[in-house]
């Protein structure tokens, strides 16, 4: 039987049962009792109660004697579980003691006190022989929650306090409602109701059932302000982690209440006001309301914004020897006159804690001292730094690597036991350790004081993370259509701090395997080690009528080995050998006449790319690199310079040159700026390869566009020969050339040269938009691609026969080539007229011969076999340093179906010949 256990005998036990539950602030919970028997009660039965209600007294007329007996005989009678002299201890009731009404009400509230029993009531009162009759509370067979969405049913049975095979109390149910009504306002669901339910089952047993609606998350409607009158509403609300709710928020989680937020919304308008010189700002009041209908908030702030202050006297009184406290004190970023700011005095107090770190003070106390004059409104700030000890690392250590071994943390922290402390080289512990990606994000060493006062330990408190991927994906680009990726990576294999990684990736136009392995530290020397061997297949492409085509295939074969070392702290150096085997082609049955390129059908810089040849190269990159985090900097900078040699052997010679930079500032309140520059430059160190021919071959050179050029199309920059058909206008009969760019052949050459900069800014965003992995920003680039000898070009009356109209109109006709077979031996095709071989191809130019070269028998002529080329004019565009330049707005966001960008860009100057592209995105491919 289901009973709503705050729905029994309200009649003869509801009343406390309701002052309780008003008091406690949830539901009423009751129990289920059988009906009562409707004959009178036997003589002798004192008052019956429950949990729920403990009888009254026996009411004695005033005056009247008190009637006091003695107790005969005690017992006990119902209980099951629990042993007769544990109910007795429960009560004062014993044999031989007198006894009263009083007495008995007493040991009643005793038992309703203990939670152990569901009834009870005391049988003998007339004549001494006392009978406790019980009823236990049943046990617990099951707990059940039903209606939780919001909140998963293990979080709720975490916290509430319920359990199998415990004992069945109304207190403890009321203390598990309000538990989970609890952990609903933490979630903003300040209208959720549980109501509780009890199954009885056999054996004395129940099932629990908390019955939850949850209702809507609570918001906040409208947050009002009053008492400001320096700064708007609006001011005062951006300042809030609390924000109203509108639509522009739907994502947001900062719209729902939170009491916790209050607390934190009033330091930070407290925060903001003494950041522009309001000392005197106070919160007077902060009163959240919910509406009527139990929905939502109104949250009402009432301020007190006072005078504006200013610095008075700036000074640093430093009781360490070495400081001088004029210098000190003009270095800090406050100044006498400038408005009064506490973030400048607590960034005052950072720079002198740093600077005493800096010469080996770990604990050293910066205090300050305020001298307020209200009726000059200035701030005088004395900043007294404490006598301190210079210190001595006395031990580091390594708490939380389970997997990483000690030694992969301890070489990258630039500090060992017994070197004077300093604190900058902890703080570039910090980030090299947080930059290996092994452990989550934020890791501090912290510093604590030694077995001495000039000792400190540095702790390491370390949180690993995952450090293997498996990828396994399928996904859409803009580049590359559909991509099929498989990729393995373990960057601390065997906790060593070791990277092996292979993957495999399939497109439409590329294909790859790779395999990959780095040793950072050699037998523990500081000398890094690696290697690679890969397969690269790549077809090149143009676009004709908008469809992508496949032009020359590239395959590559190879291995490259690398090795470096660091030169100082910041600077390093390191070396690579690479030889890889490369196949150049064009697909025959589309390019080739006559076994032979067709520079009519490719042009004559797809025909002179083809060909194998093999590339041996040495190089070498010169590296500076502050940044606080390779994974995600947010502050430093990095350079980069290096150059390969090709000609080691080989096919190919050439030295190619290239330079990176780029510089990360924290712009404050989240964003983050970032300027990143490059250049290349490639020269051959080969003979001339013919007029026209550039030294460099077109594989080797450099391509600008998308994904690092955003606002054009992929390798849409840089020079280019465009191949235009013609037709004919259908108003005046004449043939003109096609300027529909979609359907004009565009080969991309590459460039020697290049040059690329960006300016970039990382905007954050709400709470809820990060959960999301959100990451927009807004960026401006500039760039070229140049530097390449102009090809020979098919002109437009190259060859071509023309026809002239009565009006003197020149009209081009296709240009037709006879076609050989491999030996150069001409081919035909006899005609339909021949009653024997018609249809059949031969090398007869009359008669027919079924073997090449053969004897031709008969006397019909044949047909030549003919490629026909249409008349086009090509065009050499794009070859200039003129700079182009685009701006646009991106959006990074880890997906759930993988990591996804999308940009938006504008290309605000081009030059002729360049694919601008406005939206490009890609999904499922690292980026």
């Amino acid at each position: 039987m289901v009973t709503a256990i705050n729905g029994y005998d309200f009649a003869r036990k509801g009343a406390l049962l309701l002052a309780g539950t008003i008091l406690s602030g949830v539901p009423a919970f009751a129990q289920t009792a059988p009906a009562a028997s409707p004959s009178a009660a036997p003589a002798g039965t004192a008052t019956r109660t429950s949990a729920a209600k403990v009888a009254p007294p026996v009411v004695t007329p005033v005056g009247a004697p008190v009637s006091v007996r003695t107790i005969k005989t005690l017992r006990v009678e119902g209980s099951q579980r629990i042993e007769p002299e544990t109910v007795l201890s429960y009560t004062k009731l014993r044999v031989g003691i007198p006894y009263t009404a009083e007495t008995l009400d007493q040991a009643l509230k005793d038992l309703q006190a203990s939670d152990l029993f569901a009834d009870y009531s005391i049988a003998g009162v007339e004549d001494g022989n006392i009978v406790l009759r019980v009823r236990e509370n049943p046990i617990i067979n099951r707990v059940i929650i039903e209606g939780n969405k919001a909140l998963k049913t293990d979080k709720i049975t975490k916290e509430i306090k319920l359990a199998p095979r415990q004992i069945f109390t109304r207190t403890a149910v009321r203390q598990d409602i309000g538990r989970i009504l609890e952990l609903y306002r933490r979630q903003g669901r300040f209208a959720a109701v549980v109501d509780p339910k009890m199954v009885n089952l056999d054996q004395n047993r129940v099932d629990v059932v908390f019955e939850v609606s949850e209702g809507p998350k609570s918001k906040v409607r409208q947050i009002n302000i009053l008492g400001n009158e320096v700064f708007s509403d609006g001011q005062i609300r951006a300042q809030m982690a609390t924000k109203q709710a509108r639509l522009s928020r739907l994502l947001s989680s900062a719209t729902s209440y939170d009491q916790d937020r209050l607390s934190y919304d009033q330091q930070k308008l407290r925060q903001f006001y003494l950041t522009q010189g309001y000392a005197d700002f106070r919160v007077t009041s902060a009163i959240a309301e919910l509406t009527p209908d139990r929905k939502d908030f109104i949250i009402t702030y009432v301020v007190e914004e006072g005078k504006r202050y200013k610095f008075g006297d700036v000074t640093v009184d430093s009781q360490i020897r070495d400081f001088d406290n004029t210098k000190l004190a003009a270095s800090l970023p406050i100044k006498k006159g400038d408005w009064y700011n506490a973030k400048l005095v607590e960034d005052a107090i950072d720079n002198l804690s740093q600077t005493a770190g800096l010469f080996g003070y770990a604990f050293t106390e910066v205090n300050p001292e305020y001298q307020k004059d209200a009726e000059a409104l200035t701030m005088g700030v004395n900043l007294n730094i404490a006598e301190a000890k210079r210190s001595y690392v006395e031990r580091i250590e390594i708490n939380g690597n389970t997997q990483t071994q000690d030694k992969v943390v301890r070489r990258e922290i630039r500090l060992a036991e017994g070197d004077a402390f300093n604190s900058f080289q902890v703080k570039r512990s910090q980030d090299r350790i947080n930059s290996l990606g092994y452990f989550q994000d934020k890791m501090e060493i912290k510093q604590l004081p030694g077995s001495a006062p000039d000792r400190v330990i540095l702790e390491t408190n370390l949180e690993e993370k995952s450090t293997g991927e498996l990828q396994l994906s399928a996904g859409y680009s803009s580049l590359e259509r559909f991509i099929v990726q498989a990729n393995i990576t373990q960057r601390n294999f065997r906790g060593k701090g070791q990277e092996l990684r292979a993957g495999v990736n399939y497109s439409s136009y590329s294909k790859s395997i790779e395999l990959g392995f780095t040793e950072p530290y050699l037998f523990d020397k500081n000398i890094a080690v690696g290697g690679d061997i890969f397969r690269r297949d790549y077809n090149s492409f143009n676009y004709q009528n908008n469809q992508r085509q496949t032009t020359y295939s590239q395959v590559s074969t190879g291995f490259q080995l690398r090795a470096g070392v660091p030169l100082t702290e910041f600077w390093s150096l390191s070396a690579r050998y690479g030889l890889s085997y490369d196949e150049v082609g064009l697909d025959q049955s589309t390019y080739f006449t006559n076994g032979r390129c067709d520079i009519q059908l490719a042009g004559r810089y797809l025909c002179e790319a083809i060909g194998n040849r093999w590339t041996s190269s040495i190089g070498y990159s010169l590296i500076r690199d502050t940044l606080n985090s390779r994974l995600r900097p947010t502050a430093g900078s990095r350079f980069s310079f290096s150059q390969d040699f090709a000609g080691l052997g080989g096919d190919v010679k050439y030295i190619r040159t290239r330079a990176e930079g780029a510089k990360y500032w924290n712009a404050g309140s989240g964003f983050i700026l970032s300027a990143l520059g490059e250049g290349g430059y490639i020269r051959s160190l080969e003979g001339s390869r013919g007029a026209g021919v550039d030294r460099v071959r077109i594989t080797d050179r450099f391509y600008l566009g998308e994904p690092q050029f955003r606002g054009f199309d992929i390798r849409g920059v840089g020079p280019r020969v465009l191949r235009s058909p013609y037709t004919t206008d259908a108003t005046t009969g004449k043939q003109v050339l096609v300027t529909d760019r979609n359907q004009v052949i565009d080969d991309a050459l590459g460039g020697n040269a290049y040059y690329l900069g960006r300016i970039e800014l990382e905007i954050p965003l709400g709470s809820g938009a990060r959960e999301l992995g959100l990451r927009p920003s807004i960026y401006v680039q500039a760039g070229s691609l140049f530097n390449i000898t102009r090809p020979l070009l098919t002109n437009e009356n190259d060859d071509y026969p023309f026809s002239v109209d009565v009006n003197g109109n020149k009209t081009l006709q296709p240009k037709l080539t006879q076609i050989t077979n491999s030996a150069g031996q001409l081919l035909y095709v006899v005609p339909a007229a021949d009653a024997t071989n018609a249809g059949l191809g031969t090398t007869c130019a009359v008669g027919y011969s079924a073997t090449a070269g053969g004897t031709c028998i008969g006397t019909t002529v044949n047909t030549a076999q003919t490629r026909s080329y249409g008349p086009y004019f090509e065009q050499f565009l794009g070859n200039s340093a003129k700079p182009r330049v685009s701006i646009g707005i991106g959006v990074n966001w880890n997906s759930p179906f993988g990591p996804l960008r999308i940009d938006l860009a504008k290309a605000l100057l081009s030059q002729p010949g360049d694919d601008p592209k406005l939206i490009t995105f890609n999904v499922g491919t690292q980026f």
